[in-house]
């Protein structure tokens, strides 16, 4: 059927089109091409801080490059790669539905796919009734906000300092981090709230005019848990104000902290909303949906006149939903919620005994598979001088100091948590065990060491990052 519709198509056809060929070609090009087609400062911070590496493949964990060596993902893609890159599953059921050729997007039928994919999802959510798909974590968001606006007729929403909720010009408007924020004046009339003040949160319902809160129940930035008790109560001061709860389990979610859910650790706490994305969709495809009550699916489309009033256009397509149906039967199959339990506790337990250890690490924290790491101001005055030498340039210049050795030395690869802070998040792929343990707590161990004593090459670095931060001022 296929040579009948496309006559030039196939192999040796006119319209012939060799990927590998042409990665063969080209792929040599990647920093010049980024540099002059698309954003222009990327390759140019990578070169500047040494990450300019060339991957030539990626499997589960790991990277390798063109010599062999293989590096250690502890990023996961800021968290995509919840079953880390390629898992056959996931790569089989992509295979199957390119092959099955199905009748998709068509916009006016109704595909069995995303029914079975929200059917399973809610089934993490008993209380949850209806779920939209989107595109990525951020359409998520701008879902539950319009969600939510709506059903309850009012115009704000509040979020927490220092959330993040996505870059598009909704989900802006709930981030708490103004680096983010900056130049894209006029957003949405939403307010900040500091995490887990109740108080702060009763005086804005007050005002009657709040649609919902929006909670991470881990914050990405900087890894900051939501206090003991605090979404519970928060629902409660939220529904006596007829506002709504809206959960961002976008990096969260889908087992990264040890439930299926983050707000699953604190019982009788049940979202109105949930957004999830990142994970769900296997590292291939990108999804994102929004869990909701019925009431609230239900008040949006009252009507047939509005069955389009959100929808989009990529919503629902047979490979997102494919996708996310293969990662939900691996989740279930190979027990990946109780993996990130049992390995994000040894690893939070094996770098937490390190605290007493090195004075310039301040405190360990995190759920499941999501970790952070908290540098501090150290006690001895040598090192104390280079600290505050560092502080005084750009906060957070130490924790690009310790990220730069465990690439460049022992093939790690990992992040610095946000601007300005001086935290490393660990977000590995959620299969990791008790080797890649040992291999990251070996290699921290490494960087520490040299770190306190005090010279070497990582200090001669951090001078380095000095005379750049001084000089983009």
């Amino acid at each position: 059927m296929t040579k009948d519709l496309y006559p030039g198509a196939g192999p040796g056809g006119a319209k012939e089109f060799d990927l590998g060929r042409l990665l063969a070609e080209r792929g040599a090009e990647r920093y010049e091409l980024h540099a002059r087609h698309l954003n222009h400062q990327l390759p140019r911070m990578l070169r500047t801080i040494g990450f300019d590496k060339v991957y030539e493949r990626a499997e589960g964990a790991y990277f390798w490059d063109a010599e062999g060596d293989d590096y250690l993902d502890m990023l996961a893609g800021f968290g995509v790669m919840g079953l880390g890159r390629h898992h056959p599953v996931v790569r089989k059921a992509l295979h199957d539905v390119l092959d099955a050729s199905l009748a998709d997007l068509t916009r006016f039928d109704c595909q069995p796919l995303p029914g079975l994919l929200a059917e399973r999802l809610l089934s993490y959510s008993p209380h949850l009734d209806r779920v939209f798909f989107g595109n990525s974590g951020t359409e998520a968001v701008e879902t539950a906000l319009k969600f939510a606006r709506y059903a309850t007729g009012r115009p704000r929403i509040l979020y927490c300092a220092h959330a993040f909720h996505g870059l598009t010009t909704g989900s802006l408007s709930v981030n708490g981090e103004s680096g983010f924020r900056d130049g894209f004046a006029p957003l949405l009339p939403d307010t900040a709230v500091p995490l887990g003040d109740l108080d702060a949160l009763a005086a804005e319902l007050r005002k009657g005019d709040v649609a919902g809160l929006i909670v991470e129940p881990i914050q990405g930035k900087g890894v900051h848990e939501t206090p003991p008790g605090y979404l519970r109560a928060a629902q409660e001061l939220l529904h006596r104000h007829k506002a709504l709860l809206i959960a961002d389990e976008v990096q969260t979610g889908l087992g990264r902290t040890g439930d299926f859910y983050a707000y699953q650790h604190e019982p009788d706490v049940e979202p109105d909303l949930v957004c999830v994305a990142k994970a769900l969709s296997g590292g291939y495809v990108p999804v994102g949906a929004t869990l909701g009550k019925d009431w609230i699916f239900k008040k949006v489309y009252s009507s047939m006149d509005r069955v389009l009033v959100h929808s989009a256009s990529f919503g629902s397509n047979a490979q997102a939903m494919a996708a996310g149906l293969a990662v939900l039967a691996v989740m279930d199959d190979e027990k990946i919620v109780e993996n990130a339990r049992v390995t994000g506790e040894l690893l939070k337990s094996r770098l937490a005994a390190l605290v007493d250890r090195y004075e310039l690490l301040s405190e360990v924290r995190g759920r499941g598979l999501m970790v952070g790491i908290e540098f501090g101001r150290p006690k001895s005055l040598k090192l104390r001088g280079r600290w505050s030498m560092l502080q005084a340039a750009r906060k957070g210049l130490f924790a690009q100091m310790v990220v730069v050795p465990l690439l460049q030395k022992h093939r790690i690869l990992t992040q610095v948590s946000g601007d300005h802070l001086e935290v490393i998040k660990l977000i590995p792929p959620l299969t990791v065990g008790e080797r890649e343990v040992e291999r990251f707590v070996t290699a921290f161990t490494a960087v520490m060491d040299e770190a306190h004593s005090g010279g070497g090459l990582m200090w001669d670095f951090g001078r380095t990052l000095v005379k750049q931060a001084v000089t983009h001022r």
